[in-house]
């Protein structure tokens, strides 16, 4: 019979995810989770929390090593190549140095031996519950900054771009066949789309976007942000005002 999925995880991310393939382990792990207050999820394997995990949800992983099919290492690659940042803590009776480096490499939070001291999972939990909130929360915030980013118009983009670069309101008027008035009032809109309360923030606001994306770009066009040169400078045909 198929375990039913508890309501909180179609809408909470605060929750803890125990992956363990031994009965009474998990059990014993679900009751001292949820002793010390957290929210808990437990499966017997990861192909069953794959069925239910949403993409960038938050929480943490408190795994085995060793499982039956898809190990822990393999579910943690598996979870960061589809992008996901979700604390991984491990726990294994049969922990090894290289493995523990391997998972440590990988980006894991923890690596416990079994049987698993309470105190020490549960500290481990506090602090991956921590992390996952400050990304979450920061993710949140880079969506708030794209979609302000994709209502700037291709122009705006374009003024914004050479604002990025450092430029001066007639430098960027002359790359762009413009007047220096047009691009002032350019600025302006750009300002206030993205709420921004100076020319300093707006720049920030830029950078973030701009450490969140695979390599190093400059700004939004709607979608992926993408190079300066790429928009404003030889090589980029330019649409002049009417």
């Amino acid at each position: 019979m198929k375990t039913p999925t508890p309501s909180f995880l179609n809408n909470d991310d605060d929750v803890v995810y125990v992956i363990e393939d031994d009965e009474q382990v998990r059990d014993a792990l679900g009751s001292l989770i949820r002793s010390a207050g957290h929210r808990v999820a437990t499966f017997a394997a990861p192909e069953d929390y794959l069925s239910r995990h949403r993409r960038g949800s938050g929480g943490c992983l408190v795994l085995d090593v060793w499982l039956p099919g898809m190990s822990g290492l393999e579910l943690q690659a598996a979870l960061r190549s589809a992008g996901s940042d979700l604390p991984v803590i491990f726990i294994s009776g049969q922990g090894d140095i290289p493995m523990t480096v391997r998972a440590m490499k990988d980006g894991a939070l923890e690596f416990l031996p079994k049987p698993v001291p309470a105190q020490k999972l549960l500290d481990a939990i506090g602090q991956a519950l921590q992390s996952s909130r400050r990304a979450q929360r920061h993710a949140r915030e880079l969506e708030v900054l794209r979609s302000r980013c994709a209502t700037l118009t291709e122009r705006e983009r374009q003024v914004l771009a050479g604002i990025v670069a450092g430029k001066r309101n007639k430098q960027v008027a002359a790359d762009l066949g413009v007047s220096e008035i047009t691009v002032k009032i350019h600025r302006r809109h750009i300002m206030s789309k993205m709420s921004a309360s100076s020319l300093a923030g707006l720049v920030l606001m830029v950078a973030r976007m701009s450490a969140a994306e695979p390599e190093p770009r400059y700004f939004a066009d709607g979608g992926p942000l993408r190079k300066e040169s790429d928009v404003l400078w030889p090589g980029s045909p330019v649409h002049h005002d009417r």
